[in-house]
C-alpha cells in the first residue's frame, strides 16, 4: 500500500496559479487510481481530478475542467495538479488519494470508493 504526501498549497489572490504535488512511497504507482479531492469548511469532500495511471485516462470535475490539469511522473512516483485561474470557491483542503493496490483496468477508478489511501492534505486559500 502506498503512502501519500502532498505539498504545494498556499494562499493567493484570485486569478493566480498553484501546482500541487503528491509523492507516493512504495514500489510503484503504475496501474493505480490516483487523484485529488478537496473539502471546504462545511462541505462534503468532492472529487476534483483523478487518473488511472495504467492508461492515463483522466476525470475532471466540471468546476475545474480547463483550469486544472493533472500530470503524472511515474519514475518519480509523483502526481501533480496544476491549478490556473484560481477562484475563491477553489478554497479548500486538497487531498491526494490512491487506490489501495494495483488495479488492472480503469473502470473501478470511476467510483470514489476505489480511493482508499489518503494523504494529510494541503490547504489552498484563494482570496478575491
Amino acid at each position: 500500500q502506498v503512502q501519500l504526501v502532498e505539498s504545494g498549497g498556499g494562499s493567493l489572490q484570485a486569478g493566480g496559479s498553484l501546482r500541487l504535488s503528491c509523492v507516493a512511497s512504495g514500489y510503484t504507482i503504475s496501474h493505480y487510481c490516483m487523484g485529488w479531492f478537496r473539502q471546504a469548511p462545511g462541505k462534503e469532500r468532492e472529487r476534483v481530478a483523478t487518473v488511472y495511471t495504467g492508461s492515463r485516462v483522466t476525470f475532471y470535475a466540471d468546476s475545474v475542467e480547463v483550469r486544472f490539469t493533472l500530470s503524472l511522473d511515474l519514475p518519480k512516483k509523483t502526481l501533480y495538479l496544476e491549478m490556473n485561474s484560481l477562484k475563491p470557491e477553489d478554497t479548500a483542503m486538497y487531498y491526494c488519494s490512491a487506490s489501495r493496490g494495483q488495479i488492472w483496468s480503469g473502470g473501478p477508478c470511476s467510483s470514489v470508493t476505489a480511493f482508499q489511501t489518503w494523504g494529510q492534505g494541503t490547504q489552498v486559500t484563494v482570496s478575491s
